[in-house]
């Protein structure tokens, strides 16, 4: 450090304090980054590698990017996951003795953007905070861009607490988790958070911040209260932890108190419908599964919205469905009501689309960021709040709650109109954002700045006509200011009062007293002028900034108001009808259809389908029918519709009730986790234990062939056995899908299992699939034929067809049948003696033979007849009249390991 020059020792000892950061080191116009964070940089930003003397004898490493440009670069380093400190001038260069002082003004992290040009506008952009102790989790994340937090806890056995943790960071997507975890009560968070599933940058906290001391000091000081109690908080909330660690981590990072992060929503996680991360992709919420891409998603067809908070809000409605039927029914009301009033929704598009993001806007004047264009955007928005709330003057139910809740704001819009100029520049240093006549000394200071450059302008002509000089010009410059420029064809004719300032190759250039006179004060007021206006709009923002809550309150009203208008256009423009929604705890819909498929369907009709389950007679359907005809499709239709349904919407049937589920559970498709070392079959038994240890008899479950993965035996009793399980022990109502056509034998069995098929038409070799559901159950899968439709060769369709047929030929069902004739044989009370023969018997050749008893004592059984008597008592034991076919089968092949493994030359 001794041998560093001072400016370098000031970095180091700037860098020395934010050592997991990339350092933004301001010198002049650049932000410069030297050594391993050079190195770091210039290669994450493809930009020029340099260096620089630092006093050492090597040259220390450096790049840079210029000032007006940062944003960009710093983009792209957050997108990478990088934590970016910004260092800058604390002080006036003019008044620093020695090297002028800097230090860090702020840190971003993927969590912390507020720059809204780095941000999704219809997408919040979470931090959250973890805090695990015992068997609970605490859990708080917070939007700082627009000053929205949420906490809750979670509690339970080891194996539930993960699960309910994954299905709550599922829901949320933050951007960043910084945790602290007790490391003696709870599993490592790393192969959590850092699972692939989650596109997200941790970092570990220490403990003292996440105290309930400190956290709770950190609360009392966010929201200024004496009390946790009117916070929402009782007892020992983890909440409280997780909110405090939360707290202090935007204290660091931030450098300043955030007064828009004035209100916490503290929730339970039951209080909506829960979805894993699974099911989420599977019904393809708010992307899609391939490209990421919104286009083809749910939300995608529902988002109508006009502005970025109303987008951000429904995006928030589909991710949390609620499960209170009373709030579900005020928002069908409400899309109800504006659904049956065009005109009126004609009108809200239009002043909607002319609001700007007021949370954004309201967040970044209480941060301080807010540039004069944000202010007018806030006043042009203002405009527009008293013709809505007129418009909703007369409606009832929700949207009268909406209209009592919008705040027209006339006190602040009147505040910027007669402050700050219609079009004002972007930054605070260029002067020209004061409105003339707010302030009697910026008017002053204008006008004597605008006088001085008319008798300038008044004085070039009065020179050429006094000196003769005819090509004469008042010029001026930042290093001279104002001067007369004389050509030295005309140097002769130069007064002597002139006196010279500079010469150029063709010219000289002059001043005279009176032109510095006046030069002085015109620059003199420009110089005052530009300072005052600063000062004044800072006045005027930290105005604005004392009613930051009212704006967030109307801001949240207009969301919620246009999320709704969103969800009315959308109903009108693809027909979709209002649904009955209760706690029946039935679902039927008729003529239903799935909302995103029919929309990316080109000049082809959607065929539709009717859904009925219950508690009762229909609470399994199993779904039969080949390979591409329709089944996933139709089992994710149905989810969607219900879960349309809970948030609000209307939903694409022609008439639908829908009683409300807590849980949608999907088990749709399987592939390898290779990163977990886990094979399509462990993925898909995970994903299944996980729905069968957490499904109620309140959820939908979606399963769509269960126990492909392992071997026809193996799945088929999976199959068979998850069916029986979910009819006695969960009871939930569940849409499952099958090839293996054996469990179409539960109708009737099973109480509640129903039979369904997809209707195919078989013309010669060829298939049409009709997409239409129907009772009954297929008799074959049509795999081959869906072969020939995917294209495969013709010699392996061929080949294909001749093994199917030797296959048929040696049907299972055959097997059984023999082995049942084999068990049922009448066995009367007598010795029972096997056959000898001289290789080692199958089961068929091990038949039974009955003989008087011997007239002298039997010899010794050697080691293969006790054997084969252990499996012929196995065999007496069985009882046929309890045994389903599946099991017939199972226990035939283990008795044809046994008997296969019996010792050579035995009897």
């Amino acid at each position: 450090m001794k041998k560093l020059t001072p400016m370098m020792q000031q970095y180091m000892d700037i860098k020395n304090k934010y050592q997991d950061t990339l350092l933004l080191f301001r010198l002049g116009d650049f932000y410069e980054l030297f050594f391993e964070d050079a190195l770091t940089a210039a290669r994450e930003l493809e930009i020029t590698l340099t260096a620089r003397d630092c006093g050492l004898e090597e040259r220390a490493p450096m790049c840079g990017v210029p000032h007006h440009s940062v944003d960009s670069y710093i983009d792209r380093l957050i997108a990478k996951g990088y934590k970016v400190a910004i260092c800058d001038q604390v002080e006036d260069a003019s008044q620093a003795v020695g090297i002028v002082k800097r230090d860090v003004v702020r840190i971003i992290t993927p969590g912390t953007i507020m720059d809204t040009s780095l941000l999704d506008e219809k997408r919040n952009n979470y931090l959250m905070s973890l805090y695990g102790e015992g068997e609970g989790w605490g859990l708080a994340y917070v939007d700082i861009s627009t000053g929205e937090l949420f906490t809750t806890e979670i509690k339970g056995t080891s194996l539930s607490l993960r699960l309910k943790l994954l299905d709550e960071i599922g829901k949320v997507q933050p951007k960043e988790i910084i945790y602290y975890i007790d490391p003696e009560k709870v599993e490592d968070i790393a192969g959590l958070a850092l699972d692939k599933k989650f596109n997200l940058v941790i970092h570990p906290q220490p403990h003292w911040c996440y105290g309930i001391d400190y956290a709770t000091g950190q609360l009392k000081n966010q929201f200024n209260v004496m009390a946790l109690d009117g916070l929402g908080f009782h007892g020992d909330h983890l909440g409280v932890n997780a909110t405090g660690g939360l707290i202090d981590y935007l204290s660091t990072t931030q450098k300043r108190f955030l007064s828009h992060i004035n209100k916490i929503n503290v929730y339970h996680v039951s209080e909506t419908m829960v979805m894993d991360l699974t099911t989420r992709n599977n019904l393809e919420l708010t992307e899609t599964i391939r490209s990421r891409s919104k286009k083809g998603s749910l939300l995608w067809v529902l988002d109508k919205t006009q502005t970025a908070m109303g987008g951000r809000m429904l995006r928030k409605w589909v991710e949390e469905p609620l499960l209170n039927s009373v709030k579900i029914n005020q928002r069908l009301d409400a899309v109800q009501a504006l659904l049956e009033d065009l005109l009126l929704r004609q009108d809200l598009k239009d002043y909607l689309k002319s609001i700007y993001d007021l949370e954004r806007l309201a967040a970044r004047i209480s941060y301080g960021s807010a540039n004069p264009r944000d202010l007018v955007a806030l006043c042009n928005s203002i405009q527009h709040l008293p013709a809505i709330k007129e418009l909703l003057g007369d409606k009832k139910g929700l949207i009268q709650a909406l209209y009592d809740r919008i705040d027209c704001l006339e006190d602040i819009g009147e505040l910027i109109q007669r402050a700050i100029v219609e079009e004002p520049p972007v930054t605070l240093k260029e002067g020209g954002i004061i409105k003339e006549g707010f302030h009697p000394e910026v008017d002053e200071l204008l006008w004597a700045s605008m006088e001085g450059k008319q008798w300038i302008a008044t004085l070039e002509g009065e020179e050429k006509e006094k000196t003769g000089i005819k090509n004469l010009k008042v010029g001026f410059n930042k290093v001279f200011g104002y001067y007369l420029e004389v050509t030295k064809s005309n140097l002769k004719l130069v007064p002597e009062s002139y006196q010279r300032k500079q010469t150029l190759a063709n010219c000289e250039r002059y001043i005279t007293p009176e032109l510095k006179e006046m030069e002085s004060k015109i620059l003199g007021a420009e110089e005052k002028v530009v300072a005052l206006e600063h000062q004044l709009f800072l006045e005027v923002r930290d105005q604005i900034a004392k009613d930051v809550q009212r704006i967030q309150k109307t801001a949240s009203a207009i969301a919620e108001l246009d999320t709704i208008y969103s969800l009315a256009e959308v109903a009108a423009e693809n027909q979709y009808i209002k649904p009955t929604v209760n706690q029946e705890g039935k679902i039927n819909i008729k003529d239903g259809r799935h909302p995103v498929v029919e929309k990316m369907l080109d000049n082809e009709m959607f065929i539709t389908n009717d859904t009925r389950l219950d508690h009762k007679n229909h609470q399994i359907s199993i779904i039969t029918g080949p390979n591409m005809a329709g089944k996933s499709t139709y089992m994710r239709q149905v989810a969607v519709i219900v879960l349309m349904a809970q948030i609000g919407s209307f939903i694409p049937a022609s008439e639908a009730t829908i009683g409300i589920v807590d849980r949608i559970f999907t088990r749709v498709g399987a592939s390898d986790d290779l990163s977990q070392g886990q094979s399509t079959f462990m993925v898909e038994m995970s994903e299944m234990a996980n729905i069968l240890n957490s499904a109620t008899a309140n959820s939908l479950l979606i399963l769509d062939e269960i126990g492909r993965g392992t071997s026809t035996f193996d799945g088929l009793s999976i199959a068979w056995s998850v069916v029986e399980y979910i009819s006695h022990n969960v009871k939930s109502q569940t849409l499952f899908s099958t090839h293996y056509h054996e469990l179409t034998e539960l109708e009737g069995k099973i109480d509640g299992v129903k039979n369904y098929r997809i209707s195919v038409k078989e013309e010669g070799e060829n298939i049409i699939f009709l997409r239409k559901v129907v009772e009954g159950s297929a008799d074959k899968s049509y795999g081959i034929q869906v072969a020939r439709l995917a294209g495969l060769p013709l010699d392996v369709i061929e080949r294909a067809k001749d093994i199917l047929r030797q296959l048929e030929e040696n049907d299972i069902a055959k097997v059984e049948i023999e082995a049942n004739a084999l068990v049922k044989e009448e066995i009367a009370p007598a010795v029972e003696v096997p056959i000898q023969v001289e290789e080692p018997p199958t089961i068929k050749e091990a038949t039974i033979i009955k003989e008087a008893p011997p007239a002298v004592a039997p010899q010794q059984m050697d080691f293969a007849g006790m054997l084969q008597d252990a499996l012929l008592q196995e065999l007496k034991e069985i009882n046929l009249l309890n045994t389903t076919p599946i099991e017939a089968l199972n226990l035939l092949a283990k008795l044809q390991k046994k008997a296969t493994e019996l010792p050579q030359g035995g009897k």
